[in-house]
């Protein structure tokens, strides 16, 4: 069971989604499950930027990692710019680890071979991806961000977050507000 957000103040399990004037070209139309918040800091995982150069054969067979079923598969994204070697497995709470971090009460992120194995022997978790990488800010810098009309915050659902439409997700998280995205800009709030 999770911390609700009202309760903590921080946004664990939510979804980022980037306003059309985000200066950074690595989080253009970027949706990010953020899987931690706090006053430390935020982590989080791009929901829709995929790695092709990888597959999930090429990289157990870099990990030495035996695959038993031919049918195994899982989606490889790109989770961000900080740590990029690093693997993080997203996926439904039907599978936990001592080590998996609850992100919500559906949502959980797991960052050991372990999960990485039971994949590739057939099973795991119903729904899952893994990425490569995350985002990241420091104490402070993400409600900065906010505040400067970087990102909007929308509740996450599992299509947005496991489906596999990747060139649609940003517009699905904008739509959940009801916005018209066209209708968005970067400035509205400054004097």
């Amino acid at each position: 069971m999770t911390v609700s957000t009202i309760d903590t103040g921080y946004l664990d399990g939510k979804l980022l989604v980037a306003m059309p004037s985000m200066g950074d070209p690595r989080f253009k139309k970027a949706v990010i499950l953020l899987c931690a918040h706090s006053e430390s800091g935020a982590m989080g995982i791009l929901l829709n930027r995929s790695l092709d150069a990888l597959s999930f054969d090429d990289l157990l067979e870099q990990l030495e990692i035996p695959k038993a079923d031919s049918s195994s598969q899982i989606n490889i994204h790109f989770g961000g710019p900080v740590d990029t070697e690093r693997g993080f497995v997203v996926h439904s709470t039907d599978l936990m680890y001592e080590t998996t971090l609850a992100i919500s009460d559906d949502m959980a992120l797991t960052a050991t071979v372990d999960m990485l194995k039971t994949i590739a022997q057939g099973s795991g978790p119903e729904s899952r991806f893994l990425a490569l990488g995350y985002s990241g800010w420091g104490p402070g810098q993400l409600e900065q961000e906010i505040q400067e009309n970087g990102w909007l915050v929308v509740d996450p659902d599992t299509e947005i977050v496991f489906g596999s439409a990747l060139d649609t997700k940003w517009e699905v998280a904008i739509n959940k507000l009801g916005v018209d995205p066209s209708l968005l800009f970067g400035d509205i709030g400054h004097a």
